[in-house]
Order: C-alpha cells, then sequence, then structure tokens
C-alpha cells in the first residue's frame, strides 16, 4: 500500500471537522439553549468531557474499540496497542497504512474525536442541575463502558458489524454513527434525565433558552462540522464522500423544514430554536444512511426526521422526564429514525426499491441491541456516580444560585456578579442586603 496524499489530507481535515462539532459547536448549540446562570457550566462540560476522552482513547480507547483482539464481538483487548503501541508505526519506522493509503495513526485521530462528541451530547439533557465533578467522573466510566464497546460492536469487527450476528440476515448498516453516536448517546441521555431527576420547578417556572443567537451560531457550526463526520466517514476523498456530503445537505435542509411545518401547524409560528434544533435533527437522521441512500431519498428521510423530532421533544413534559436541552427528542429519536428508514430508503438493499425486508429487520435489530446495551451500561455508571461523595445533583441553594457560580465561581455575563447574583438571591429569600453584595 502507497500513501495516499489527497485522501490523508482529507481525513486530517475531516477529523478537525469532528472536533469543530464539540468545541466550539455544540458548547455555543448548549450553551444557548441554557438559562443565563447555567451557560459556563454547560459549556465547562463539553470542554471537560473532550480533555478526558482525549487522554483515554490516546491511552486505551483506540485498542479497545479497532486495535486489539475481539472478546465475544464486544470490545477489543485494550491492552493489545495500549498507548497505541503497534498502531503508528511497523518495525521498520514506517508509518502503518490502512486500506485507503491513510495512515493509522490518522484514523485514530478521526475516531477520537467521535467519542468525543457521543459523550458532549449526553450533557444536554442533565443541564443546570449536575455537579461538574460527577460529570467529570460520569465520563470515563461511561465511554469505557458504553461507547468504546458499542463503536467496536458496530465498526470494529464486533456482533453489529457485516461480521456479526445479524450478517446472515443482511449486512448492517451504520455508516457515521446511527447507533454508536446518537442512540447510544440519547438513550444515555434519557437514563440520566430520569434517574437524577428534574430541575427544580421543571413544569412549574419558564426555563428557556438565554441566548437563542448563541445556539443558531452553535447549529451552523454544527452543520458545517457534519461533514467530516459523514463525508469523512467515506475514508477517502472519493465520490462516496461526494454522495454523503450532498445527502447531509439535503437532509438537513428537508428536515429544517419539516419542524417548521410542525410548530408553524402546531403552534401557530416558526421558531429560531426550532430551525436550529432542526438542523441537528437533519443531520442526525442521515448520519447512519448518508452513503446508502439517493439525495432524493435523504429529502425524505430529513423530512420526516424533522417532523417527528418536531413532535417528540414535547414528550418530556407529557411524561415528566426533563431532558433539558431535547437530547432524547433529537438524538434518540432521530437516530432510531435514521437506522430503521435505513431498511426503507437504501438504495441497493432497502424495502422500497424493491430488495425485501431483510434490511430493514437487521436494522430494527441493530437499534433494539444498541438501546438495551447504552441503557444497561449508563445505568450502571449512574449508580456508580451516585454512591461517590457529593452524588449527582447540585444542593437546592446551589441550583438556584446557579451552576456558574456554584461550581465554577463564575458569571458568563457582567451583569450577573457575584454581589449582585447574592443580591437577587438574597431578596428573592427575604434576606438582608450585605453593603458588600449591594455595591457590586
Amino acid at each position: 500500500m502507497v500513501l495516499d496524499t489527497g485522501a490523508t489530507a482529507w481525513m486530517l481535515v475531516s477529523a478537525s471537522l469532528v472536533l469543530l462539532m464539540t468545541i466550539p459547536a455544540l458548547a455555543l448549540f448548549y450553551g444557548g439553549m441554557s438559562r443565563s446562570k447555567s451557560v459556563l457550566n454547560m459549556m465547562m462540560m463539553s470542554f471537560g468531557g473532550t480533555a478526558v476522552v482525549g487522554v483515554l482513547y490516546i491511552l486505551y480507547g483506540w485498542s479497545m474499540s479497532y486495535g486489539g483482539t475481539d472478546i465475544a464481538g464486544i470490545l477489543a483487548n485494550p491492552f493489545d496497542q495500549l498507548g497505541l503501541h503497534g498502531a503508528i508505526t511497523d518495525s521498520s519506522g514506517q508509518f502503518l497504512l490502512d486500506d485507503y493509503g491513510v495512515p493509522v495513526i490518522v484514523g485514530v485521530a478521526f475516531q477520537m474525536t467521535f467519542a468525543v462528541i457521543t459523550v458532549a451530547l449526553i450533557s444536554g439533557a442533565i443541564a443546570d442541575r449536575t455537579r461538574f465533578g460527577a460529570w467529570m467522573t460520569f465520563v470515563p466510566l461511561w465511554v469505557t463502558l458504553s461507547y468504546f464497546p458499542m463503536a467496536h460492536m458496530v465498526w470494529g469487527g464486533g456482533a453489529l458489524s457485516g461480521d456479526g450476528w445479524f450478517a446472515p440476515i443482511a449486512e448492517p448498516i451504520d455508516f457515521a454513527g446511527g447507533t454508536v453516536v446518537h442512540i447510544n448517546a440519547g438513550v444515555a441521555g434519557f437514563v440520566l434525565a430520569v434517574l437524577i431527576g428534574r430541575r427544580r420547578g421543571f413544569g412549574r417556572m419558564p426555563m428557556r433558552p438565554h441566548n437563542l443567537p448563541l445556539t443558531m451560531l452553535g447549529a451552523g457550526l454544527l452543520w458545517i462540522g457534519w461533514f467530516g463526520f459523514n463525508a469523512g466517514s467515506a475514508f477517502t476523498a472519493d465520490g462516496l464522500a461526494g454522495l454523503a456530503w450532498v445527502n447531509t445537505s439535503a437532509a438537513t435542509c428537508a428536515a429544517v423544514l419539516g419542524w417548521l411545518l410542525v410548530e408553524r401547524l402546531r403552534d401557530g409560528h416558526a421558531t429560531s430554536l426550532g430551525a436550529a434544533s432542526g438542523v441537528v435533527a437533519g443531520l442526525v437522521g442521515i448520519t447512519p444512511a448518508a452513503g446508502s441512500v439517493t439525495p432524493v431519498g435523504a429529502l425524505v428521510l430529513g423530512a420526516i426526521c424533522g417532523a417527528l423530532c418536531a413532535m417528540a421533544v414535547g414528550l418530556k413534559y407529557r411524561f415528566g422526564y426533563d431532558d433539558a436541552l431535547d437530547v432524547v427528542g433529537v438524538h434518540l429519536v432521530g437516530g432510531l429514525t435514521g437506522t430503521v428508514l435505513v431498511g426503507f430508503l437504501s438504495a441497493d438493499t432497502g424495502l422500497l426499491y424493491g430488495h425485501g425486508p431483510a434490511q430493514l429487520v437487521v436494522q430494527v435489530l441493530v437499534a433494539l441491541v444498541a438501546v438495551g446495551f447504552s441503557l444497561m451500561t449508563t445505568t450502571l455508571c449512574w449508580f456508580i456516580v451516585s454512591r461517590t461523595p457529593g452524588g449527582w445533583r447540585l444542593s437546592a441553594d446551589a441550583e438556584h444560585l446557579g451552576a456558574d457560580k456554584a461550581e465554577h465561581y463564575e458569571s458568563a455575563y457582567e451583569s450577573l456578579t457575584a454581589g449582585r447574583l447574592a443580591t437577587v438571591v438574597a431578596r428573592q429569600e427575604q434576606r438582608p442586603v450585605t453593603a458588600a453584595a449591594e455595591e457590586a
């Protein structure tokens, strides 16, 4: 195999675009949707999670996902390429190349960014009430017990791959992470939202996004970064990458229109938050299907995802779980929808193209396994963290004051200085205001 410099350059750019999806894109998207007293905490969950996953991926995450000996189809041996030993160069010191002529170390960079964004997505479900220390304890547990094994099962030759449990029926299709990323993170967000509990005042007081321009900016950056996510999953600069790029944009455009139409019919108006959320819903939905549907199929898939996710985000009020930033409504519902619709819309194997139900059956089975696996591992991680000193929740006083001040001793805006926050809290609680606080 000869080094392909063009493919290598494409994959390095794609890895950088996927990292952009977390920092700053998701941080801005989630930060704008949060309340003003928790925006820095929300962004810190993306930054902190990125730091933890980046370290663990080099130490054993790559080996556990792709580099080691398969263990029961669930994970690879984390010790085979510990610290990337044996993943960078051969015995002669030459860089190892993959089947596309791209150095393996570039693949490590690309896959690391997928692990980073998956973990960060979960944080939106538990905004405004979670201790930062609890989050930083949860991240290494969850990425080890849930993400690395799931990546191996789907993309590393494990149980949900083309060589896995359902291969005799049909080869599962997950082009860029419908199961590994979105179903996995969406289920985790749901489990934590339910088990950690609702924000104080949820359902009784408004908890609106504090800065929608930030959210829209974050959504736009997510859209740009997602071309690395999906088109980069072709692993070289070729026609498949081009198809994935076009399908990604087509589905996203259709999803925005689908979401806004639902809003217009249901609420009488279309919103900027709906447009930004529709962007993400379309991106999520097309992720597993980007390489297997036609551009027209992508339009259909995107419109369905946008409409379904727009309806799904309201379920938290009906059933009483506090998915603060709609991780369940967008990522779980969108991931499930996109994964299942592959069975209908895949140009080569889909039911609507006359190929029978085999692909649809496999897509449903894979989605169910992914849901069950993430449910089990996330519940275990929640239990472990809940037994640590301090547990998951901010105290009532800290939640009232806001996670920014309580956890980080900072404020996002000058109008919310420490003194003014203390004054507001004191007045709300009908306590005397100190001279220092009044002066600040």
